[in-house]
């Protein structure tokens, strides 16, 4: 599987968990804290496989180096806003309005990276490339599953 397939799954997957999320409230205390931790693990393999090689690989050609450090402060920004929502209570008034700010921050970021970060990556790369960097994305997600305790993706 290329990169960006394996990229768009895992956007896929967290936007799904995101909406479910949305539509819990206040009272939806299990449901709210087991989708909160499902998101948070899923975010972490994400960013971990982003961060230790898509991201590298791709800031160093010039053309894409402004949108990948955009790419790691938008990270960093909802890595912030999932520990505030870990030091909340999910009972309080201010954890859903908390999580939709970061909702809307994740969906900011995948529309970015799927548009000009993916076509960045298009140009640069070729369809080799592409594979085999969807290769090592593929086997350093399986280990970072095993590091943080993430459930393997069905």
């Amino acid at each position: 599987m290329d990169a960006l397939t394996l990229l768009k799954q895992d956007h896929d997957k967290v936007k799904e968990l995101l909406e479910r999320l949305e539509a819990t409230t206040e009272r939806g205390v299990k449901t709210r804290s087991e989708l909160f931790a499902t998101i948070k693990g899923e975010l972490t393999v994400h960013e971990t496989i982003e961060e230790e090689i898509f991201y590298p690989e791709l800031k160093a050609h010039p053309k894409a180096k402004d949108i990948v450090l955009e790419g790691y402060q938008e990270h960093h920004v909802v890595d912030l806003l999932m520990g505030e929502l870990e030091e909340l209570s999910v009972e309080d008034e201010a954890w859903g309005a908390k999580a939709i700010v970061m909702k809307e921050n994740i969906e900011h970021h995948i529309e970015e990276e799927e548009g000009e970060m993916f076509d960045k990556a298009r140009s640069v790369f070729d369809k080799a490339e592409l594979e085999s960097l969807g290769e090592r994305m593929a086997a350093r997600k399986a280990t970072a599953q095993q590091e943080f305790g993430v459930p393997a993706s069905s």
